[in-house]
């Protein structure tokens, strides 16, 4: 990204943002991050035509995912770009497609695999490209949890509603534990279904969608909610606490859109007379309360397509989306800022850059299939069942 790019964004970058990500080793990742085989330079001039020749080469066989948060230099090789869930949908829906590569974290990768046929391979360019807030659940931590809401003999009472932003094992534990899957467009629906199958609901792994919808959408009181902390004994909570609360959340968020602030809104209001802050529902909730418009990926830049010619829009959300929005619509006379002054990548999202590409491509073009994302057949049945119960929500 240029600095042009960022000013005109009205962002400055970060030590961090900076960084070349997609290199170093991160030992304390469950996935691991050896690439097995050179990659390409960065700095190579024909990383753009190596790609498009693996591509062609590899015909109808591949079919390569996009998510929105993606890079530019990566998202331009994309077949259909979308959030998580509509990819994979997208990717079960082309049978023909040996290879489906996508270009976005870990648990994208698995849902897709879940929904695709047994025949198609699910290709991760990164095996590192994970996903902060679906890291801060494990299945020995949900486990351990719902020992603890056993002990204190709610259990039987509480239905799991996971984040599509979770690990193939939290999906299966879910779908074991008959509760369903959301989005951040259907979680409202969901909650619905949930409280219409029990008393309580257990909510994985992002705390602020959970609170935002039961608060904001469905009329709940900050205090019907109570915050469950793996990392202390008996999620930090008292059994009467437990018993007590309508929501208990998973102590989870997302590294991006939970950076947000009150503050962050102030001040866009202050430098932007008349703006419109328009943020994800992953946000704090303080941050959700002081927008004015608050929704999915899809829902923002759907919102933004119908935005008359003239407005002025601040952003809360994954900034490779928003400054590609702000390109998009640029010539609309619409101003789209990012919320926030600071520059904030998903970093993990942009360990998939365009060398991991091009060599997970050729690869696949020479016959060498690497990086398979694959669930294990159990799995993969419970995390369906999760799955089934969302998609026959009304």
């Amino acid at each position: 990204m240029t600095t042009a790019q960022t000013q005109e964004l009205d962002v400055q970058p970060s030590p961090l943002a900076l960084l070349l990500l997609g290199r170093e080793a991160d030992p304390s990742s469950e996935r691991g991050v050896e690439c097995p085989g050179d990659l390409p330079s960065p700095s190579d001039p024909d990383l753009v035509a190596r790609a498009r020749a693996a591509k062609e080469k590899l015909g109808d066989k591949v079919f390569v995912l996009g998510h929105h948060y993606q890079r530019d230099e990566v998202i331009q090789f994309a077949d259909v770009t979308g959030d998580s869930f509509k990819l994979a949908r997208d990717a079960a829906a082309r049978p023909e497609a040996e290879y489906i590569v996508f270009c976005g974290v870990h648990f994208m990768a698995e849902s897709a695999d879940i929904l695709t046929s047994g025949e198609q391979k699910v290709v991760l360019p990164d095996l590192a490209a994970g996903c902060s807030m679906a890291d801060m659940a494990t299945a020995e931590q949900v486990a351990e949890c719902w020992d603890v809401l056993t002990e204190a003999g709610i259990a039987e009472q509480v239905v799991p509603v996971s984040y599509m932003n979770s690990s193939a094992d939290i999906k299966a534990f879910t779908g074991k534990h008959g509760g369903t899957i959301c989005t951040s467009s259907n979680a409202e629906r969901a909650l619905e279904w949930a409280f219409e199958q029990g008393e309580k609901v257990l909510f994985l792994p992002d705390q602020h969608l959970g609170r935002n919808t039961a608060v904001r959408d469905m009329g709940m009181s900050l205090e019907d909610c109570v915050l469950y902390n793996p990392h202390k004994p008996n999620g930090g909570l008292t059994t009467e606490e437990l018993r007590a609360a309508k929501m208990i959340l998973w102590r989870g968020h997302c590294s991006v859109h939970g950076r947000f602030s009150l503050d962050s809104v102030n001040d866009v209001r202050e430098r932007i007379p008349g703006v419109n802050v328009l943020v994800h529902p992953e946000c704090r909730h303080e941050v959700v309360a002081a927008a004015d418009h608050v929704g999915s990926t899809e829902y923002i830049i759907k919102a933004l397509e119908a935005a008359p010619a003239g407005s002025k829009w601040a952003i809360g959300t994954e900034l490779n989306l928003v400054r590609r929005l702000a390109n998009r619509f640029a010539a609309e006379d619409k101003e789209i800022v990012f919320l926030d002054k600071t520059v904030c990548f998903c970093s993990t999202m942009n360990r998939i850059d365009l060398p991991h590409l091009v060599w997970a491509l050729e690869s696949l073009a020479e016959g060498n299939l690497v990086n398979r994302i694959e669930v294990d057949q159990e799995t993969e049945a419970f995390a369906k069942l999760a799955l089934e119960r969302m998609l026959a929500l009304p």
